[in-house]
């Protein structure tokens, strides 16, 4: 398996909502010096219900993220994947069942109130919307991520399960929740 040093300076890391992609940047930031670049909080206004910012705004501030010199860039937004990927380094693709995406997003909705990747000056509820996304839309996503990430030709790792993704923590020796 490809090791964390492997994937260089500049790592994009994706999966489905509530995966665990905040938490796994914080920890591999922690232990490689990297930036955490948490795409949701330049896609979304500070201080709002997770309101999005105007297209052009999130491109700006996309593009001046990823020409920093290192970064663990987390999220999404295909619409600006293919500049992401252009300036990575390493890519890591993270994969959980549908229930779990779920039950982790009821979970930081009710309880966690300092979460990593939060939106400053958010407050995480529970949306019918996004309850939607995960599990209506997240199934296709998750496809076309598999698909994907066969044809990414950059240092990888694919953690397909719950289980893969701890036992990747393990194995880095990174600290926090998995």
């Amino acid at each position: 398996m490809t090791t964390l040093e492997e994937l260089g300076p500049r790592i994009c890391l994706m999966g489905p909502s509530n995966s665990g992609k905040s938490t796994l940047a914080e920890a591999m930031s922690r232990k490689l010096g990297l930036p955490a670049i948490h795409l949701d909080q330049l896609f979304h206004q500070p201080n709002t219900d997770w309101e999005p910012r105007p297209q052009a705004e999130f491109l700006h501030l996309h593009g001046q993220a990823i020409l920093q010199d290192r970064w663990i860039m987390e999220g999404n937004y295909t619409g600006s994947l293919a500049l992401r990927l252009e300036r990575a380094t390493g890519f890591i693709l993270l994969e959980v069942p549908t229930m779990t995406s779920l039950i982790r997003y009821l979970r930081r909705s009710w309880l966690e109130r300092d979460r990593r990747g939060a939106l400053e000056g958010g407050k995480d509820s529970v949306k019918w919307g996004m309850i939607r996304h995960i599990t209506v839309v997240t199934p296709a996503n998750r496809k076309r991520y598999a698909e994907m990430y066969e044809r990414i030709e950059l240092p990888k790792i694919k953690l397909a399960s719950t289980d893969a993704l701890n036992r990747f923590y393990k194995m880095e020796g990174l600290s926090g929740r998995a």
